[in-house]
């Protein structure tokens, strides 16, 4: 038998509130403990400010006696010519206001579906809707089912106290013997986050780090799911709807041999301008360390202007937003990052759309290993000198021109290539 409910479960279960049955009863019906229905009822439901007909919500104790008037002054725009209390707003401007909490909701069965007064009470309601409590408690298992359990703080201190005595010849187990109480974690634990690339070292790094050939795929890590609280793709919409001229930047991986040299891309969403960064591997710390370069080789003004906003997806090398967003000097705020919906690429999708063009020159599987930052510059001012139909048949390069000028792109270390010289195979790179 599942150990989740259905929705026909969670239907049964409003069905059964409205009929004042007890937790034990439903349980019965379901064939759960009563306990699983309770924590059911507590977690899935939710708070209603709705009121009665004729009457707006209001949880004041002296509603039913009050006579006031014009309480929030002349500039009214719900204005009641018999008293305030008809207002819904009156609660947010009277003096005299005290809640009313109805002792329902602190006692079995915690919420208002079967309560008799519903159709007339004017008070905060808790209500279990069962398509709501489906909805929301399957987000809560796809949530649970990404991410790492400890948040940026805690890596960045394990890392701290593992990475220098792992460089000095320490295996993870003599480490965890020695820290066990200041690390807080198991010795799994931090096998799983350096094979997830979260620290400073790699499996390389450690002594006798064994590779045998996989009998299955290893669930990939991502971010931390403390990281997205107000930094989801919906966050980011919000944001954009208050600042609709921001300039979006998004930012990616390119794998190549899986262990190996892998590229961070950064694409400027308005001009289609990309530029791209070797890296000796995937780690969050190669991805801090290329936003403290630019951010030195362009200074805090420029480097404001160009990534007030940065869009990326959940893989573990961006599990360190704070590092991205601050900077140790005046001013301290440099961008604001956020993370698109697990599983939705197509959330940034000009930045993958542009990676075809990598992908022309440097094709799926094949090694980054030999390859050195000159090479890398080399292909992406090819893809840059490339017009693009949607810019009105200008390249990328112009058009960033255009925007910021030539002193920041020789900056960026950009230079054109000649339109007949444009390369986008990959002999451009063969030695």
């Amino acid at each position: 038998m599942s150990k989740f409910l259905s929705y026909e479960d969670r239907m049964i279960i409003a069905q059964r509130l409205q009929e004042n049955a007890s937790f034990g009863a439903i349980g019965k019906e379901l064939g759960k403990d009563r306990t699983t229905i309770a924590k059911e009822i507590k977690k899935y439901s939710y708070d209603k400010k709705s009121g009665r007909p004729g009457y707006p919500y209001n949880p004041c104790k002296f509603r039913a006696t009050c006579k006031a008037k014009r309480i929030c002054g002349t500039s009214c725009t719900h204005q009641s010519a018999y008293k305030c209390s008809l207002c819904s707003e009156c609660i947010l401007h009277c003096s005299d206001f005290v809640e009313d909490v109805c002792s329902v909701k602190n006692k079995p069965p915690y919420v208002c579906n079967g309560c008799s007064q519903l159709s007339k009470c004017t008070l905060l309601k808790r209500i279990y809707d069962p398509a709501d409590a489906h909805e929301r408690a399957h987000h809560a298992v796809s949530e649970a089912r990404t991410g790492i359990m400890s948040n940026e703080d805690d890596i960045a201190r394990i890392n701290g106290i593992i990475s220098p005595l792992v460089k000095n010849g320490q295996s993870l187990h003599q480490i965890y013997l020695a820290h066990v109480d200041e690390l807080m974690c198991s010795e799994k634990t931090l096998y799983n986050y350096v094979d997830a690339q979260l620290f400073d070292i790699r499996n390389i790094d450690l002594p006798r780090k064994v590779k045998y050939r996989p009998r299955y795929k290893k669930p990939e890590f991502k971010v931390d799911r403390g990281c997205r609280i107000e930094r989801s793709y919906a966050d980011f919409q919000k944001y954009l709807g208050a600042n609709p001229e921001t300039t979006i930047v998004q930012m990616d991986s390119v794998i190549g041999r899986v262990g190996g040299k892998c590229l961070l891309t950064i694409h400027f969403v308005e001009s289609s301008l990309m530029l791209a960064f070797l890296r000796d591997a995937n780690t969050s710390a190669s991805v801090i360390e290329i936003i403290n370069l630019l951010d030195e080789v362009l200074g805090a003004k420029t480097f404001n202007s160009l990534f007030p906003v940065i869009l990326t997806d959940n893989g573990s090398e961006f599990s360190n937003p704070k590092e991205i967003e601050k900077r140790s000097t005046i001013p301290c705020n440099r961008t604001k990052i956020f993370y698109c919906d697990p599983s939705a690429p197509y959330q940034k999708g000009a930045c993958e759309v542009n990676h075809e063009l990598i992908r022309r020159i440097l094709p799926k599987g094949s090694s980054f290993d030999e390859l050195t930052q000159q090479d890398i510059t080399l292909m992406m001012n090819h893809i840059n000198s490339y017009k693009r139909k949607k810019l009105n048949n200008r390249s990328p390069y112009e058009t960033f021109s255009f925007y910021y000028g030539e002193d920041v792109l020789k900056r960026l270390g950009c230079s054109p290539v000649a339109a007949e010289n444009i390369i986008l195979k990959p002999k451009l790179l063969k030695k």
